[in-house]
């Protein structure tokens, strides 16, 4: 159950290597989500909060991600996470990610400076006082940076049923190599009407909290705002959904058949 609010920020993005030349976002978007555990028991919610910004003299994009347990769960399994991410506005590349969560009991207060010219991440570890310095991949994101970065390079008429898509994530003090396959076209059902998607099925590390390496499914609406609109994850035990619940600020028309 600690990994819900994770679930929600990293699973959201998908790549191509085509480039758009418009944002699929905007200043003033927003998201809420619902999870539920076992499809039946209500496990928490979390938002996703974008704004304009300036960080060191640089135009960027602040985003702040806020998770937290709800109802009966929080009585014996808290969670209160937040996440930000600082990342430039033309490029997409992160310059500061920080992540302050409590999830039962267990904490952590990290703040990442990303150097794209030498490829070195600052971290500096505020429960421990320590700092370590990381050389990073080439084109690297942090967590909630590679949801924003990848939504504009969502090429629909490119993807091809079975295709698989690579991307590279730094988070805490690791490079990661994150792998999704597309999975074709879908219409699903949503709190606000029946919307074509996109499905995905991200590859995970089977064991203790998956069951196994494709135990997560994503749908992401197919227009030009590419939200998440669903994910569904099979776990060692029970089995996670969240849902998008509400939404503002959307540069783009949403997409509803009816």
């Amino acid at each position: 159950m600690k990994h819900l609010f994770t679930f929600i920020l990293f699973f959201t993005g998908i790549q191509t290597t085509s480039v758009e030349k418009e944002h699929a976002f905007q200043d003033g978007e927003w998201f809420k989500f619902e999870m539920s555990y076992s499809g039946f028991l209500k496990a928490g919610n979390a938002t996703l909060t974008l704004k304009e910004s300036k960080l060191d003299g640089k135009e960027v994009f602040h985003v702040v991600g806020k998770g937290w347990t709800t109802g009966a769960i929080k009585w014996f399994f808290k969670v209160k996470d937040r996440y930000e991410s600082y990342f430039d506005k033309k490029t997409g590349k992160p310059y500061r990610f920080i992540r302050k969560i409590d999830e039962g009991g267990h904490t952590k207060d990290i703040e990442i400076k990303f150097d794209h010219e030498r490829r070195k991440a600052e971290v500096f570890n505020k429960k421990k006082k320590k700092v370590t310095t990381v050389t990073t991949e080439r084109d690297v994101q942090d967590m909630v940076s590679m949801y924003y970065h990848l939504r504009n390079r969502i090429d629909v008429a490119s993807l091809k049923k079975g295709d698989e898509i690579k991307t590279n994530m730094f988070f805490d003090e690791e490079n990661y190599g994150f792998k999704l396959k597309y999975l074709g076209e879908e219409t699903i059902k949503t709190d606000f009407g029946k919307v074509k998607t996109m499905k995905f099925r991200p590859y995970v590390m089977a064991g203790r909290v998956f069951k196994e390496e494709e135990s997560l499914t994503l749908w992401v609406s197919a227009d030009k705002n590419k939200i998440p609109l669903k994910i569904q994850a099979d776990l060692a035990v029970g089995s996670l959904r969240a849902e998008l619940v509400a939404f503002k600020g959307l540069k783009h028309s949403f997409q509803i058949k009816y």
